[in-house]
């Protein structure tokens, strides 16, 4: 199997490369066989990306909002007419089942391009009367935006940074991560063939030291990252060297609160969810499961028995419903949680094991009796690990629920709305869930507090982090001086 692209990189409007980059390969987790290769980008096609996103930048600006969405929406068009193949290519990029990925990769980046291409057309200033004077605001683009994503979701964030990043009339250049390369570069095509102008939307494979030179450029206006809290402190700061504007999705460890009197089967619907969706490689995922201790065994018995409904085996195959982990590295770090967790005393409950294959299987693994000090309820996972904590009383698991430096996402399972709404209240989380887990409508906001991130993205929110704000005041009469 060969999935190698046109080439590595995509600058102004075309595909370029240059073997001189260090190469990359590109790994199937499902197999472990080497799909592609691809190269880092040289200096020189760095500096082209930046010059070509600079110039693209001031054309596109000067469209009408209503011509650049014209454009964006073109894009979404495309995308849901490919995205049975844009699917089958995201399935090798990351493994995750062709059942999963049909309907929430693709999809969700064309949704987010119809979003934002719906928007731009209505992105305009204010009038502020003051007397006989009066103000006025002009919304502006930024400039040049580098986007950095995770290996997740490489379409859905490649189109989640680039939609609200284009609506608003500013350039993007887009480093995909180094384990999952191939699906930016489908997107870059497709914006040019809905009518973006060459230049607009770049693409550049590399690792640290490329997306270091991108942040650290001058001429780069904004910097959005999907990615671990380690990684985004480190952008972060650099970026704030040079006043850059940021937008940071990190990661997290969030609470997932069962009341007594929930729905079982729906809380563990939301369970699952919350931790073996694309196998728990989700950044807002709820790893720490609090359950009231009324239900707890009856919960985790109901949880091992629909458990036995992942199904494995080629992500391919439309009936597989659990997939790898994206590399043997992220496995072996999972495992070696797993490891500490039974070091530590917690019980397993289900799972627990590597599965005997070529690819990066880990089965799904539930652990019970967990304690707030250990180390599987303490740092994130990003694997198919849940911890199952015991709590009494409502206050108690409010404050044990934030004893945590992350704040990304949390959710509460209740048939007492009124104590949903309070709880939900009561947790310091950017994105949080009512009896459900994990849903992510571009029309919501979706982003963390706390070291889980700055800046939010979709939905109107992200508009404030892709533009500024100019104010004019305009004098009526003559202007007046003391001497």
């Amino acid at each position: 199997m060969k999935l190698q692209p046109t080439a590595s990189h995509f600058i102004d409007g075309a595909y370029v490369e240059d073997k001189a980059g260090a190469p990359i390969q590109v790994i199937y987790p499902a197999t472990g066989e080497i799909m592609a290769t691809v190269h880092a980008a040289t200096p020189d096609l760095i500096e082209k990306a930046i010059v070509a996103g600079k110039r693209a930048q001031k054309e596109w600006a000067k469209l009408t909002g209503t011509e650049r969405g014209r454009v964006l929406r073109r894009a979404a068009d495309i995308i849901r007419d490919r995205n049975h193949e844009l699917s089958v290519l995201e399935t090798y990029d990351t493994g995750k089942p062709l059942q999963e990925t049909l309907v929430a990769d693709a999809t969700s980046g064309a949704d987010a391009l119809e979003y934002f291409g719906g928007l731009a057309g209505s992105l305009t200033g204010e009038h502020i009367p003051m007397g006989e004077d009066w103000v006025y605001t002009v919304r502006e683009p930024l400039g040049l935006c580098v986007g950095i994503g995770a290996w997740n979701y490489p379409t859905q964030i490649a189109c989640w940074k680039a939609a609200p990043a284009l609506a608003c009339g500013n350039a993007m250049i887009f480093k995909p991560s180094e384990t999952t390369p191939l699906c930016a570069l489908k997107v870059a095509e497709i914006l040019i063939e809905a009518g973006a102008p060459a230049g607009l939307f770049n693409v550049l494979q590399g690792m640290g030291e490329v997306g270091g030179a991108l942040v650290t450029d001058p001429r780069v206006d904004k910097v959005s990252l999907t990615g671990s809290v380690p990684t985004g402190k480190k952008v972060y700061a650099a970026a704030a060297a040079d006043m850059k504007h940021v937008t940071m999705e990190l990661g997290g460890k969030s609470p997932l609160i069962i009341f007594d009197d929930a729905d079982i089967e729906s809380a563990v619907s939301g369970a699952i969810n919350a931790n073996f969706y694309s196998s728990g490689q989700v950044c807002s995922n709820g790893t720490r499961v609090f359950v009231q201790k009324g239900i707890k065994e009856a919960f985790l018995a109901r949880l091992a028995e629909r458990l036995k409904g992942a199904v494995m085996g080629d992500p391919q195959d439309e009936k597989v419903n659990f997939g790898p982990m994206v590399s043997e590295r992220q496995m072996d770090i999972v495992l070696g949680y797993i490891e500490k967790g039974k070091a530590e005393g917690a019980r397993i409950v289900s799972g627990g094991n590597q599965v005997e294959c070529a690819g990066f299987f880990i089965e799904p693994t539930v652990f019970a009796d967990v304690q707030d000090d250990m180390i599987i309820a303490q740092e994130e996972i990003f694997g198919p690990v849940m911890a199952v904590l015991d709590f009494e009383e409502e206050a108690d698991v409010i404050a044990r629920a934030n004893d945590t430096e992350f704040g990304l996402a949390a959710g509460v399972f209740t048939r007492d709305l009124s104590r949903g709404h309070r709880v939900v209240g009561a947790l310091e989380a950017g994105s949080c869930f009512i009896n459900s887990y994990n849903d992510a409508p571009v029309e919501a906001p979706f982003g963390g507090v706390k070291a889980s991130g700055v800046g939010r993205e979709n939905s109107k929110e992200a508009i404030q982090h892709y533009s500024q704000v100019k104010s004019v005041y305009v004098r009526m009469g003559d202007c007046e001086a003391a001497f």
